[in-house]
């Protein structure tokens, strides 16, 4: 009798089910993470005073650039959840596969979000900490809940956010800003556009579907394309002005200059051929690229 009441008792009790770890840690976002810590820390790399400052605070300053940016994606998958159930692409995230209450995904970012910009304030700076707190709030309230579903320049103004990393990370170092870390923001900042465009050219039913209104939605992809190509025509001098300005060696220039001279190349193949293997080719390009210039940025 007692145990059957106890048992009438816990199967009354709504108990919800318990979260993965593993959605915890797509929520972060971890192939985007992976790109925003790389160009954090070749930021920190060439910072003046780099090598004088402790271990510690570097590993510190790299995972709080991290946390703060899988943070921010954790905050755009909850308030995106709607258009994630209905992409593709999307539609296996923890979220709109029901595996996650989007309260807890939310609490979450805020809270990982909140503790990665004091953490970096109090550990650091807070140079550094100010950039990460208005990087992650460009991302969530000017990109994910404004620009994204309301133009199709979503992706070149809400780009800039995905451009501050290695900004922080020279910050992290210096306690400023200077002329070398707004090159390595641009240079991500006009790399966007097209890298981003080139998914949406092979992903452009499912932002369709979503009712984003993408480039490729709104103008077409002719126009997309010959925007895409003179992206990459504007990004070439800007990724070579760091050696023109000496900031770096000749080697780098060159490297530079063949990296870029490359993805100028994709973008033209892009704009000359409707086959979506030239966009799919100039995508997979653009990720090769952007760590190839930034280990440039580093080692050369």
């Amino acid at each position: 009798m007692v145990s059957q009441v106890v048992y009438t008792f816990d199967s009354d009790v709504d108990v919800r089910p318990e979260t993965p770890i593993s959605d915890y840690i797509a929520l972060l976002k971890p192939k985007v993470m992976s790109l925003v810590v790389f160009t954090a820390v070749a930021g920190m790399w060439v910072a003046p005073g780099a090598f004088d400052m402790h271990p510690l605070l570097l590993v510190i300053a790299t995972l709080c650039i991290a946390i703060g940016a899988g943070a921010a994606g954790a905050i755009n998958m909850w308030y995106d959840r709607d258009i994630d159930a209905v992409m593709k692409r999307t539609q296996g995230r923890p979220l709109p596969a029901g595996t996650m209450p989007a309260d807890e995904a939310l609490g979450f970012g805020v809270v990982l979000s909140l503790g990665s910009v004091l953490m970096m304030g109090v550990a650091v700076n807070w140079v550094a900490a100010g950039l990460l707190a208005f990087a992650n709030a460009f991302y969530v309230f000017v990109y994910t809940m404004w620009l994204k579903r309301s133009t199709p320049q979503n992706i070149v103004i809400g780009g800039a956010a995905g451009a501050f990393p290695p900004m922080i990370g020279w910050a992290a170092v210096t306690g400023d800003v200077s002329v070398y870390s707004t090159l390595l923001f641009m240079m991500i900042f006009l790399w966007t556009p097209p890298h981003f465009w080139a998914l949406s050219l092979f992903a452009n039913e499912d932002y369709k579907r979503a009712k984003i209104p993408m480039m490729t939605v709104t103008a077409g992809a002719k126009s997309t394309k010959l925007q895409m190509f003179v992206y990459t025509l504007i990004l070439l001098p800007v990724t070579m002005a760091p050696y023109f300005l000496g900031f770096e060696g000749w080697l780098y220039g060159l490297v530079s200059a063949v990296l870029s001279g490359f993805f100028v190349v994709t973008a033209w193949q892009v704009m000359r051929h409707d086959d979506l293997k030239y966009a799919r080719a100039m995508f997979g390009y653009s990720v090769f690229y952007l760590f190839a210039l930034f280990l440039a940025v580093m080692l050369l």
